[in-house]
């Protein structure tokens, strides 16, 4: 275990709950820390249930590209804690990274405080300590009452796709978990929403209005679309004809479009060459990427190994998608090795592979602190499984379930279900994130 990690154990321990949302524990953190959200470049805050850390990628690699010196704060972390915070284009050094956390856990003196919120101030104060032209802010659950709503004129506001997700917390409708996203839209702020859904788009206009925004709007004001091997994006001003997304999948292209768009629309003006750089060099980590390293001695060399975080009904859509975009170009059985954690829709997550998956082999969540509730046993996921008519199984490892797929002969899987399945993952093919 690392200093760092020993850190974080300390720090977790604040609050008896994984979530609880509310603003008056983080705001009394940051006044005895001076305010630093107070003192941050201008910020660019996203919201929304799918998309977000994709979007924030495309921003982040067109504006690097643009020689701009961007910080980043996004949740969860994959493989590394250190990878939530990004000082001007490099993750946060170990040294100053614990000696942030150290002198904020001594200014906290003890008191209640979620592990997020904590973390939250924790990047505010990092990037109150370093220029840079832009902050990119990821909300991490909602947006009205998320902890990083508290910073009071953000530089603009995006929200991507919303759909049904935590609804313990935001609600079990699309319009009730629509308003707690339009939270973070504030007065003077321009905003920009991804396409949505009808209940969804509703809401969010609604209360622009009310803030006296005028919102540009995916599908209405712009939009992007595939076109003979390249992309192209068009808004109110005219076409960009563009590389192909190094992300994968037909969706990417819905983020990188909502990306531009955002960017344009808050008069940042990111030229045609940095447009196509941002493109051919985005990254971000287990979206539907392929997978080299480690893990892979477990296959023969006919098979390809994959690996998606998405983790829920939408992110399943989009990942179904891809691989039948996939298997029209190159057709192979496809196993799933599925771990997921008990609070999802399983069922809703498992009917996107309806007559896609030849095979799903399940395995456990890894034990992670960080995690807000219990993985499914292997073997309730299998009978969940089955029970929709799939052929399925349990494993108790990553490295049993792709021996059993070996048995099968050359296949195309991929390992799904969980981000923090998937991070562990990453590790254990010792190919951590950029």
């Amino acid at each position: 275990m690392t200093e760092t990690d020993i850190i974080v154990a300390r720090l977790m321990a604040l609050h008896p709950k994984k979530m609880d949302l509310s603003l008056g524990r983080i705001e009394r953190l940051l006044d005895a820390a001076g305010n630093p959200h107070d003192r941050l470049p201008p910020v660019i805050h996203v919201a929304g249930t799918n998309g977000k850390g994709s979007v924030i990628s495309f921003m982040r690699s067109i504006l690097e590209a643009m020689g701009k010196r961007v910080h980043v704060y996004t949740s969860p972390h994959l493989s590394r804690f250190h990878e939530r915070f990004r000082l001007a284009g490099e993750l946060v050094s170990s040294e100053r990274l614990n000696e942030t956390m150290e002198r904020l856990e001594r200014l906290n003196d003890g008191k209640p405080i979620t592990f997020f919120e904590l973390t939250t101030v924790v990047a505010f104060d990092l990037f109150a300590q370093v220029e840079a032209d832009v902050v990119l802010l990821e909300t991490g659950l909602g947006g009205r009452l998320d902890s990083t709503n508290v910073v009071k004129q953000p530089f603009g506001t995006v929200i991507t796709p919303i759909s049904i997700d935590h609804v313990q917390f935001l609600g079990d409708t699309i319009d009730k978990i629509a308003f707690e996203k339009a939270g973070i839209m504030k007065p003077g702020a321009k905003a920009v929403f991804a396409r949505q859904m009808h209940d969804a788009l509703g809401v969010l206009e609604q209360r622009a209005m009310e803030l006296g925004i005028t919102p540009f709007i995916g599908g209405q004001d712009f939009d992007g679309y595939g076109e003979n091997g390249r992309f192209v994006y068009q808004d109110t001003e005219g076409l960009e004809d563009l590389p192909v997304p190094a992300l994968r999948g037909h969706h990417q292209l819905s983020n990188a479009s909502t990306a531009i768009a955002a960017l344009r629309h808050f008069g940042l003006n990111p030229s045609s060459e940095a447009l196509a750089d941002g493109m051919r060099n985005v990254v971000w980590p287990a979206r539907f990427s392929p997978l080299k390293g480690a893990l892979n001695q477990y296959l023969s060399h006919e098979s390809e190994l994959w690996l998606d975080g998405g983790h829920n009904a939408d992110g399943a859509q989009v990942l179904a998608q891809g691989l039948a975009d996939l298997n029209e170009k190159s057709s192979r059985p496809l196993t799933l090795v599925l771990g997921m954690l008990a609070n999802k829709d399983i069922k809703g997550y498992l009917s996107a592979f309806d007559g896609l998956a030849h095979r799903i082999i399940t395995v456990p969540v890894p034990d992670d602190d960080l995690a807000t509730n219990a993985g499914s046993s292997p073997e309730g996921l299998a009978q969940t499984a089955g029970e929709l008519g799939f052929r399925a199984q349990p494993a108790h490892s990553i490295v049993e379930a792709l021996k059993l797929v070996e048995r099968d002969g050359p296949q195309r899987v991929v390992i799904c279900g969980s981000l923090y399945l998937a991070g562990h993952v990453l590790l254990e093919n010792e190919t951590p994130p950029q």
